[in-house]
């Protein structure tokens, strides 16, 4: 019988990630050269609604942003104050469980707080609402760790179940070298209150894998973070394997590793952090990998020397 090709994989949509666009410094590559020294409040917000429009006719549906992202709440609020009409068509997430801190300043000695307690929580969902000018869609536990008190403080489990019971889906998202101890806690959980998970999946930490597999078959929604790895793979970071890789596979590296995300199979969402139009549509071009899997594979690096090297970055 003649040869066929493999079937081509069902590619995951994009979202638009709001954490670089919400604040002034942050750990992303290439920041200068994207956005500039100057970064005002009003500056940013206009960045802001012109990425969001731009995710808009491009067909993006998912947006997310976070209580620590800076303004980015507010921005994506007043752009829906706008575009009323839009918000039927949207899904809305975002997370609880940082606090942005950062006073504005790119030289900040702190930029975010972390605090997983139901005071936190009391304080940050009425701060959400208002911000975004209604309830978001998902509400995530930001940064969730094994050790993290979410996991076992019973009054605070009892004010997510109340909020589910509401009709938002409640969640967690995940970092950190544990991150499928973290998921597969969560999820395990007596009359677990989460049912969606936003993880780091890249091809240099893709550790998280078969926990998401796990999730995704017992119908949790799958959203993917840090697909280019905070900018190292982009044209502005420094990974030269897997810039050759792209390159021999014909699309920017960018456009290489969105597309390895969006190809998983447990992938329902995938977030883009462009913050330029020409990022997002190098980002929308991206497809299925063509390249030996195993030389994708062989780019992952152990997962306790990327969350460190991750650690060290500098906010610019």
């Amino acid at each position: 019988m003649p040869a066929t090709d493999p079937p081509v994989p069902t590619l995951a949509p994009l979202g638009l990630g709001l954490a670089a666009l919400g604040r002034p410094a942050y750990i992303t590559a290439g920041r200068d050269h994207d956005l500039g020294s100057h970064r005002t409040p009003e500056e940013l917000e206009h960045r802001a609604h012109a990425m969001l429009d731009a995710a808009w006719d491009a067909g993006i549906r998912f947006l997310d942003a976070a209580r620590s992202y800076g303004r980015a709440e507010a921005f994506l609020g007043s752009w829906l104050a706008a575009h009323p009409e839009r918000r039927g068509g949207l899904a809305i997430e975002s997370k609880w469980g940082y606090e942005y801190v950062g006073g504005w300043r790119m030289d900040a000695d702190v930029h975010e707080r972390k605090e997983h307690t139901l005071a936190m929580l009391d304080r940050q969902w009425p701060e959400t609402v208002a911000a975004l000018r209604g309830a978001p869609d998902r509400y995530l536990v930001h940064s969730l760790t094994p050790e993290s008190p979410a996991l076992a403080d019973a009054a605070l489990l009892d004010r997510l179940r109340e909020l589910a019971a509401s009709g938002v889906a409640v969640g967690v998202s995940t970092s950190g070298p544990h991150q499928a101890d973290a998921l597969d806690a969560a999820r395990e959980l007596a009359d677990s209150p989460f049912r969606t998970v936003q993880a780091t999946w890249n091809l240099l930490e893709p550790s998280a894998g078969a926990a998401l597999g796990r999730a995704h078959a017992d119908g949790w929604f799958i959203v993917v973070k840090e697909a280019v790895a905070n900018g190292r793979l982009t044209p502005a970071g420094d990974e030269a394997d897997a810039a050759a890789l792209a390159e021999a596979d014909g699309q920017s590296l960018d456009a290489l590793a969105l597309g390895a995300a969006r190809a998983q199979p447990w992938a329902d969402v995938v977030l883009s952090g462009a913050v330029t139009p020409a990022q997002l549509a190098a980002n929308l071009a991206a497809r299925a990998p063509r390249t030996d899997p195993d030389a994708l594979a062989a780019l992952a690096e152990d997962a306790d020397a990327y969350w460190s090297a991750r650690s060290a970055r500098t906010w610019g």
